[in-house]
C-alpha cells in the first residue's frame, strides 16, 4: 500500500464493538446509561465532599480527585462514540484521535497515582495513627496532586509527539471504540519500534512503581493490623482499606485482563470489548463502591440530596 506522510491524513475510522447494525441501539443505549451514571456518581461524590466538612480530610480530598479524572476518562472516549453510532459515522478527525490518545492516557496516569497516594494514606493512618495529621498535611496532598499532572501531562505529550513522527498507510480502520495508543501505532508503515519500546518502558514505570507502593502499604498495613489485640480494632482498621482496596482490585485487575486478552487472542474486536472493562466500567463502579462500604460518605450523601436546593 501506498505510504502517507502523516499531515495528510484527514481521519481514522474507528469499527468500534460491532458492525451488525442491529445492535447499534443496544450498544449505544447502554453506552449511554453507564455514561450518565458515571458523570452523575462520581460529581456526587465531589459535591459530597466539598460541602461536607467531615470529608474535609486527605483521603476525600484523592477520593474527589480521583472522581473528577473518572468523569474527564469517561468523556474523553464515550460521547465520540455516542456520536458516530447516532450519526453513522465512524470516522475520527487525525487531531481529535491526537487529543484523545492524549486524555487517556493522562486519565490512566492520573489514577495510577491517585491510587497510590489513597494506599499510602491508609497506610500512615493505620501504621502511624499519632503521626498522621502532620505526615499526611494539606500541603503534601496539593504536591502529590501536582506532581501526579505534571508526570501524566508530560507521558501523554510524550507519546502523542512520539505519534506525530510516524507515517501511516491507506488502512486507517483502528479495530476500537476509541484511538487506543497502541492500536494506532499498529497501523503505522514506518518504523515505530521507538514508540513501542517507549510504550512498554513507561507503562512498566507509571504503572508498576505505583502499583509497587500500592502493595507495599498494604502489605505493612496486614503486618500491623494483625499485631492488634482486639478482633473489634482489625475489622475496624480493615474497614477502612475495603473501599480503596475494591476499588484498585478493579482497576488493575481489568487492566491485567485486558493485557492477557490481547496476548491470548488475535481478535481485534475481542480485545476492543475487553477494553471496556477497564475504560468505562472503574469509573463507573467507583462511586457505588466508596457510597456503599463508606459510613461517612453514605451520611454526606444523604445530607446532600436532602439540602432544599439540591436539584
Amino acid at each position: 500500500m501506498e505510504s502517507k506522510n502523516q499531515t495528510g491524513i484527514a481521519e481514522f475510522l474507528l469499527l468500534g464493538l460491532s458492525e451488525d447494525p442491529d445492535l447499534q441501539p443496544f450498544i449505544f443505549g447502554l453506552f449511554l446509561s453507564m455514561y450518565l451514571v458515571t458523570v452523575l456518581g462520581n460529581l456526587l461524590i465531589i459535591l459530597a465532599v466539598s460541602s461536607d466538612s467531615h470529608l474535609h480530610s486527605p483521603m476525600y480530598f484523592f477520593l474527589s480527585s480521583l472522581s473528577f479524572t473518572d468523569i474527564c476518562f469517561s468523556t474523553s472516549t464515550v460521547p465520540k462514540m455516542l456520536v458516530n453510532i447516532q450519526t453513522q459515522s465512524r470516522s475520527i478527525g487525525y487531531t481529535d484521535c491526537l487529543t484523545q490518545v492524549y486524555f487517556v492516557l493522562l486519565c490512566a496516569g492520573l489514577e495510577n497515582f491517585l491510587l497510590a497516594a489513597m494506599a499510602y494514606d491508609r497506610y500512615v493512618a493505620i501504621c502511624n495513627p499519632l503521626r498522621y495529621t502532620t505526615i499526611v498535611n494539606s500541603r503534601l496532598c496539593v504536591l502529590v496532586t501536582l506532581f501526579s499532572w505534571f508526570i501524566s501531562t508530560v507521558d501523554a505529550l510524550l507519546h502523542c509527539l512520539m505519534v506525530l513522527h510516524l507515517s501511516f498507510c491507506a488502512d486507517m480502520e483502528i479495530p476500537h471504540f476509541f484511538c487506543e495508543l497502541d492500536q494506532v501505532i499498529k497501523l503505522s508503515c514506518s518504523d515505530a519500534f521507538l514508540n513501542n519500546v517507549l510504550l512498554y518502558i513507561v507503562t512498566s514505570i507509571l504503572g508498576g512503581v505505583p502499583l509497587l507502593g500500592i502493595i507495599f502499604s498494604y502489605i505493612k498495613i496486614a503486618s500491623s493490623v494483625l499485631r492488634m489485640p482486639s478482633t473489634e480494632g482489625k475489622y475496624k482498621a480493615f474497614s477502612t482499606c475495603g473501599s480503596h482496596l475494591s476499588v484498585v482490585s478493579l482497576f488493575y485487575g481489568t487492566a491485567f485482563g485486558v493485557y492477557i486478552s490481547s496476548a491470548v487472542t488475535d481478535s481485534s474486536r475481542k480485545t476492543a470489548v475487553a477494553s471496556v472493562m477497564y475504560a468505562v466500567v472503574p469509573p463507573m463502579m467507583n462511586p457505588f463502591i466508596y457510597s456503599l462500604r463508606n459510613t461517612d460518605m453514605k451520611e454526606a450523601l444523604k445530607k446532600l440530596i436532602r439540602t432544599p436546593n439540591f436539584l
